[in-house]
């Protein structure tokens, strides 16, 4: 529940004769999570390549006469929401070049400069490009100039690529997955029979059906042909896994680094009660959906009882996906209530993943006092965001990341609540089980795994000085 825009979904499928569109749109399905402003499939009969892209959820975008149109055993997919460029429909993905090859990224470059370089170097338009427009003209340019295959072309371009990646292309002959050295975004394989099948997340496989065999490791090329699955590593592996997967963005039911996200959210709500043993409260209440496990493992922890006293609206969609705040508000009114039987008269613990903005966090500190409680206790199961994010989250500008401008003793009163209490940066590390030198930590500490380039002007590091 917070003023951040999501990531992508990339899906991919091979050797799937008849069914390859249709498992795309159930993996796409799947990981709506990621995205939810457009969505396209890229299909391919060995042939020729069909495609279908529009604005809105999966759901909306395609029918069955579209699924029918999209035809062959290969395919691959991508939900978007916009990290660069805006919304318009025209960048949606995954992106054709040559009307014979599809790619789609999940991730961002900070800075473009070694493609532009380059494209311009050999007299190719980048006018209005996206960095994943950019990217895939770089590998038009390897394919249609020089000759090279797909999987060759991306090899050579690799180093281009300045950023995080976890990417899907598609030609009439092979599906290519390739991810960055640093693995800041998730890609998983896996098959189901013959089908072999790459996604953002583990939960992408399972509606399909298919068995997850392992990651695409980071620094990877996997090669998807009728020759069978080929590897190779182009880059020397540096894991930096971003710790917001776990924190906000991957589903729950995603395994990520061996280690499942809901056992990891749980983890988080115990590490926050044993870093804070003294809070007294009557009842824990989760901001739905993503801090209910923190919520049921701070409960378990504590001996708190734990309630659903928040209620949501099904039918309303996250809140950042509005544009304006006015708007972004609104939704909250529509999509929230407070069940006040459950929390009248008495010491709440409202759990959260996190705090952005703090605009959404003080409402909802204002509908439990309106419902009657007593107190209200707003508890983060996250460190504070005090930095923007290069690498495929549309965070704020720094300036309006509540955490860089107030200590957390002024972000309480500016929320209102009774107390304010956020799980520490080595609570958070310690409660994913993956070792801290292979997490991204950016956004709550400003150490950037990947150089942000002109960015770095962007940056004020005073909001470190704080003390609470």
């Amino acid at each position: 529940m917070k003023d951040l825009n999501e990531k992508c979904a990339v899906f991919g499928i091979f050797n799937a004769p008849g069914a390859a569109a249709r498992q795309a749109y159930f993996g796409l399905f799947a990981l709506q999570h990621r995205g939810q402003e457009q969505t396209g499939i890229v299909s391919t009969d060995g042939k020729k390549i069909y495609h279908h892209k529009g604005s809105g959820l999966v759901t909306q975008v395609y029918n069955e006469k579209d699924i029918e149109k999209l035809l062959g055993s290969s395919a691959i997919g991508h939900n978007r929401y916009s990290t660069s460029r805006g919304t318009d429909s025209k960048h949606a993905q995954p992106i054709i070049f040559n009307n014979t090859v599809a790619f789609a990224h999940n991730g961002n470059l900070p800075s473009t400069k070694a493609l532009e370089d380059f494209l311009k170097k050999n007299k190719i338009s980048i006018k209005n490009n996206s960095d994943s427009e950019l990217m895939a003209k770089a590998l038009g340019f390897y394919m249609k100039k020089k000759g090279l295959s797909l999987s060759k072309a991306i090899e050579k371009a690799y180093p281009l690529f300045t950023g995080a990646f976890s990417c899907v292309a598609l030609s009439t002959n092979e599906l290519v997955a390739f991810r960055d050295p640093r693995g800041i975004r998730p890609l998983v394989l896996g098959e189901n029979g013959k089908e072999i099948i790459v996604a953002s997340e583990t939960c992408g496989l399972r509606t399909t059906g298919a068995k997850f065999l392992r990651e695409v490791q980071p620094g990877e090329i996997l090669t998807i042909s009728k020759k069978g699955i080929q590897s190779k590593i182009v880059a020397k592996a540096d894991p930096k896994f971003d710790i917001f997967e776990y924190v906000y963005f991957s589903r729950h039911d995603t395994i990520i680094l061996g280690k499942s996200v809901y056992e990891v959210r749980k983890n988080f709500g115990k590490m926050l009660f044993k870093e804070n043993p003294k809070l007294k409260l009557d009842v824990v209440v989760p901001v739905p959906e993503t801090a209910i496990p923190a919520a049921i493992g701070y409960s378990q922890a504590s001996g708190v009882p734990f309630e659903m006293a928040l209620n949501k609206n099904r039918y309303i969609h996250r809140t950042f996906i509005e544009p304006t705040q006015a708007n972004r508000e609104q939704k909250i009114k529509m999509k929230l209530t407070v069940l006040r039987s459950l929390v009248a008269g008495k010491r709440v613990g409202v759990i959260d993943d996190s705090i952005v903005r703090g605009n959404t966090s003080k409402q909802i500190v204002k509908m439990f006092f309106d419902a009657g409680a007593k107190e209200v206790h707003f508890l983060v199961c996250s460190a504070p965001v005090k930095f923007p994010d290069f690498y495929g989250i549309d965070t704020p500008k720094q300036e309006s990341l509540i955490a860089s401008q107030k200590s957390i003793k002024e972000i309480c009163e500016f929320i209102g609540s009774t107390s304010l209490l956020y799980l520490s940066i080595d609570g958070m590390v310690k409660a994913t089980g993956v070792p801290r030198e292979k997490l991204c930590l950016s956004a709550f500490n400003g150490e950037y795994p990947l150089p942000i380039y002109e960015h770095e002007k962007e940056i004020k590091y005073d909001c470190l000085k704080f003390k609470d």
